[in-house]
């Protein structure tokens, strides 16, 4: 079964830009985006992303985890600083670690890379719990199945 998967830590903001946050940490991001309304009804708030990411092929979720925050540990205080203030002027938690996996991915070109049962299994230690807490990060994690469907909304047998 293909996998493709990747994990990021994010901070969020409706009026902190990316770059702001960027000087305010001293760390510069892998990734930015920036959501703006595509529609004048309802409007929907910009959104600011910084991100830490790791899409490294052939590790399991802990293993991307542990290299994300690797990173991010000794800047861990003014993480934790940065995302009281942007809590203050959103409406939810602005840190999140992301973690994003793609089941029966045939579409990835790396798919080779990326399957075995190796890849499935995962766990996060106390270690990252604690990074969560002193952060104020929330874990979210999505998981999508991208197995093609047959006539009737029924999946295919492999």
């Amino acid at each position: 079964m293909p996998l493709n998967q990747y994990v990021y830590f994010a901070l969020s903001s409706e009026h902190t830009t990316a770059q702001e946050m960027a000087a305010v940490l001293g760390i510069e991001p892998d990734e930015t985006t920036v959501r703006a309304s595509r529609v004048a009804e309802p409007p929907m708030p910009v959104c600011h992303r910084w991100k830490i990411a790791c899409r490294a092929p052939g590790l399991r979720v802990d293993e991307q985890v542990a290299q994300i925050l690797d990173r991010l540990r000794p800047h861990a205080a003014r993480i934790a600083e940065l995302a009281r203030r942007l809590n203050r002027e959103g409406d939810g938690p602005s840190a999140v670690l992301q973690i994003v996996r793609y089941f029966n991915d045939d579409e990835y070109p790396d798919k080779a890379d990326r399957s075995g049962p190796g890849l499935f299994g995962w766990h996060l230690g106390r270690d990252v719990l604690d990074f969560l807490d002193v952060t104020g990060a929330v874990l979210d994690i999505d998981e999508y199945d991208m197995t093609p469907e047959a006539p009737g909304g029924q999946p295919q047998e492999g």
